[in-house]
């Protein structure tokens, strides 16, 4: 790791699909499902599942449908809902409005 990688706070695009592949495997096994029940509640592919939770690729449309199964669409609504602030400024900005 270069000392330029320690000072980024931004996310790789690969380390957020795979912590959400984490986050969806954890929910998965919270619910007691195995990935072939899962595989067959979403209507996804068992590979594509096993491939989601092994590298976090997957397509859009089979993201939703696991999120549906695993009872988590909110999650979902809530993408892109409201812009996260990205300095102190923003916040002060925003109150005076």
């Amino acid at each position: 790791m270069s000392m330029i990688d320690v000072f980024n706070l931004q996310p790789t695009p690969e380390q957020l699909m795979v912590g959400v592949a984490k986050r969806a495997a954890r929910r998965r096994k919270e619910l007691g499902y195995t990935q072939a029940a899962l595989a067959e509640r979403s209507a996804v592919s068992l590979g594509s599942l096993r491939r989601f939770e092994q590298t976090g690729h997957i397509s859009f449309d089979a993201l939703v449908r696991i999120c549906i199964a695993l009872e988590c669409e909110r999650d979902l609504e809530a993408l892109f809902a409201k812009r996260a602030y990205r300095s102190i400024q923003e916040v002060i900005d925003a109150q005076r409005g």
